[in-house]
């Protein structure tokens, strides 16, 4: 059970830890934390914000953070990031992940857990990494998902990234799990690419979940329902 304090200044600025769910957006659970606070406190407006995104189909560790402690988030965002994420090797999607259709099929006979192991040292340490074409990524003023969408063809500028530490959870064809603690602006999804073409066979990302963000551990925040089921219980400044 997360340890609550029974008394939050949230104008004054509080920082929460959440444990996302599934299908939830970064947006949608901010939304849903301000809404509800206001009409607690009975005010009209109050800063939420968050420390780093999720997408959707990922779960876990989010950071938000209340009125003046929306100050902190900027140096929370470079805090490094700890995920768990699953791949599917021998297949590809043009968005990385399974918000697409897989595109290719390719052959895994080759791929073992020495191989696997052997590869991935070569992602360990400072990196050069292209960020996924849908991303929020900007090129010349608009998001890359943008042009993604609209069946337009650009080329994203890769970008040094540092991968602490990756480590092989499990391995059972054709899902491979790691763990990864990296820096800020490391796209698991784009991790997942580049492993399955150094493996010569293609990969993309079917789970992840963010585990950690510096001292902040997933084990220690609260869900969403658990928030609105108990914000009766804290007394607010």
């Amino acid at each position: 059970m997360p340890k609550l304090k029974t008394t939050y200044d949230f104008l004054g600025g509080e920082v929460l830890i959440f444990d996302k769910d599934l299908e939830w957006t970064s947006f949608d659970l901010v939304n849903r934390v301000r809404n509800t606070l206001c009409r607690k406190m009975e005010i009209k407006k109050m800063k939420v914000g968050h420390a780093g995104t999720l997408d959707p189909l990922a779960t876990g560790l989010m950071i938000l953070c209340t009125g003046k402690s929306t100050k902190k988030i900027e140096s929370l965002q470079g805090l490094e990031k700890e995920y768990t994420a699953t791949f599917k090797l021998g297949a590809t999607t043009p968005s990385f992940d399974m918000e697409s259709e897989e595109d290719s099929n390719r052959d895994t006979s080759h791929v073992t857990k020495e191989l696997i192991e052997e590869t991935i040292k070569k992602f360990r340490g400072e990196i050069e990494q292209v960020p996924p074409i849908f991303s929020a990524v900007k090129v010349k003023g608009k998001r890359a998902f943008d042009y993604a969408r609209n069946g337009e063809d650009i080329k994203l500028r890769p970008r040094k990234i540092v991968i602490h530490n990756i480590e092989v959870e499990s391995f059972n064809l054709p899902y491979l799990k790691i763990r990864v603690e990296c820096s800020k602006g490391t796209y698991i999804r784009s991790l997942a690419r580049d492993i399955g073409e150094e493996l010569k066979c293609g990969a993309y990302l079917t789970e992840l979940r963010r585990t950690r963000i510096g001292d902040f551990k997933v084990e220690d925040a609260i869900t969403i329902d658990f928030f609105l089921e108990n914000l009766n219980l804290f007394e607010t400044i």
